[in-house]
């Protein structure tokens, strides 16, 4: 005999409806767990100002500045009394300066003011008498500076030599001497300035072999000479 099921008592017919309803259930009470708010009682805050409190500033105390009283009138003088000086007093007589023309006129002889020597720098491009380089004695007035110029060169090239630390490390160029031509002919407070130390004490060491030379004069005086002059130093 066989066996025949009741199509309505068939479990599974609406088992897929029935999950889908249960899975939206579970997705609407997981919406609704995580959405869920809670709020604080509302607090009642009193904006209102006291404006009165604000409006009630503080007045500095001013101190009164108190004036002092005026100072008291000056004391009546006193009467003073008078008395008749009895004592003669001797009168000083003042006698005239003035000479009459019987008096005798002593005469004065001229006094002579020393002129008192002061150290006075004329440079070399304008003072009236040059200084004289040893050889250009002979020479006339207006070409003395010329001269001059030409045997400082000459004094220069002679005694030249670069020195052989300069050359071992390439130093070059150019070194500016200022001395000074004293009132007796000498050369002294010699300066300079160049690239490398080395230079600048050859340099001293050309000019301190200048030779004695005449004093340059101003207005026929013996006066101190300042010269300057560059010496190149250049490696061949």
């Amino acid at each position: 005999m066989e066996l025949k099921k009741n199509p309505k008592a068939d479990l599974t017919r609406n088992s897929g409806l029935y999950f889908v309803i249960g899975l939206v259930l579970v997705m609407l009470l997981t919406y609704i767990a995580f959405e869920w708010k809670t709020y604080d009682d509302d607090n009642n805050f009193d904006y209102t100002m006291n404006v009165e409190d604000t409006l009630d500033e503080e007045v500095p105390m001013t101190e009164q500045i108190k004036t002092p009283p005026p100072p008291p009138p000056p004391a009546a003088p006193e009467i003073i009394e008078v008395v008749e000086d009895e004592e003669e007093v001797e009168e000083t007589v003042i006698e005239s300066t003035e000479t009459s023309q019987e008096e005798e006129v002593i005469e004065v002889a001229d006094v002579e003011v020393e002129e008192i020597e002061e150290d006075v720098d004329v440079p070399f491009a304008v003072i009236e008498d040059v200084p004289i380089f040893p050889g250009c004695e002979n020479e006339p007035k207006s070409k003395l500076r010329d001269c001059f110029n030409s045997m400082m060169q000459k004094h220069i090239g002679k005694n030249f030599r670069y020195p052989e630390i300069a050359q071992e490390m390439g130093v070059q160029g150019r070194v500016n001497v200022m001395f000074v031509i004293q009132k007796d002919g000498s050369i002294g407070n010699v300066r300079m300035r160049g690239p490398d130390k080395n230079l600048e004490e050859e340099a001293a060491r050309i000019i301190g072999k200048l030779p004695k030379m005449t004093p340059g004069k101003q207005r026929g005086r013996a006066v101190r000479v300042p010269f300057s002059i560059p010496i190149t130093f250049k490696l061949q």
